[in-house]
């Protein structure tokens, strides 16, 4: 007894500390966004007292619009992305779903091989295939980068694993009466993996709003930036106000925090539905 009471003393302390170690860089950003440049170099762990807004006042203030144009390009660019992924990666996982078993482990084979080539390996031949298109320093041409550099492969696993729990009386019964595949897919099938589709809108809009390199080398500074290379620019060469950067990394962190809170509830009954019966 004494034996277990330690170690469960030692699993305890252990998931303390890793949630201290995660929590911590998430405060400094966010007491930090209240306070004035003096107080984040004199203490930045310390609360803000008193708190300021000018941090957020400045860089809404700012004449290169960088707060609202970042915004706005991530929204853009975000909610482009899963309007792509998440019917093409539902489509695909339902067709794949029915294969026989070999055709089917020779394609989810494929899309395990994109998941573990990182993105930033064929970035420079994706560019130059972008600028043979003329999509390159395009909307269209980060979007299309984004669906399939690893977002869609993540998708259609997703799907698979979600669809083992439908059952398939159900689609069955809508095929007899008369129901045309389009129909069973919207109506039926999209209904019952709603879990499966929060999560990967969940994962998928983080990946894609967080994203850095292929914003910045797609579409370029000229064109415009989404809100995660915005904080990159408006860090000077030789000096930096950590007081305006700080404010809008929490402007920036604001709307995925929203769209998380809204779908917790489906996005972690997507995930316990895949960990105890994927």
């Amino acid at each position: 007894m004494k034996r277990r009471t330690r170690q469960r003393g030692l699993r305890l302390a252990g998931a303390l500390a890793a949630t201290v170690a995660f929590c911590i860089p998430i405060y400094i950003a966010f007491v930090n966004a209240f306070k004035t440049t003096y107080q984040i170099f004199y203490n930045p762990l310390a609360l803000p007292w008193p708190p300021t807004l000018d941090n957020i006042v400045t860089a809404f203030q700012r004449s290169d619009h960088l707060v609202q144009g970042g915004l706005t390009n991530s929204v853009i660019v975000t909610g482009a992305t899963l309007i792509l992924v998440i019917p093409l990666g539902s489509l695909t996982s339902l067709w794949v779903f029915r294969l026989p078993p070999k055709p089917k482990s020779i394609l989810l084979g494929f899309f395990a091989f994109g998941l573990m080539v990182p993105p930033q390996v064929g970035l420079q031949p994706t560019i130059r295939l972008l600028q043979a298109l003329g999509l390159h320093l395009t909307y269209p041409g980060l979007i299309l980068v984004n669906v399939g550099g690893g977002y869609l492969a993540f998708a259609v696993f997703v799907y698979v694993g979600f669809l083992r729990t439908v059952s398939q009386d159900v689609i069955e019964a809508a095929r007899v009466d008369g129901a045309g595949e389009w129909r069973i897919w919207w109506s039926v099938v999209m209904p019952l993996i709603r879990p499966a589709t929060v999560t990967v809108g969940i994962f998928v809009g983080l990946w894609t709003w967080n994203d850095f390199l292929s914003p910045l080398l797609i579409l370029g500074p000229l064109k415009g930036q989404t809100i995660t290379v915005g904080m990159y620019l408006s860090m000077s060469t030789y000096s930096t106000d950590y007081g305006q950067m700080f404010g809008i990394m929490l402007l920036a962190a604001v709307i995925p925090v929203a769209g998380y809170l809204i779908s917790q509830r489906e996005f972690i009954y997507g995930l316990m539905s895949g960990a105890s019966k994927g």
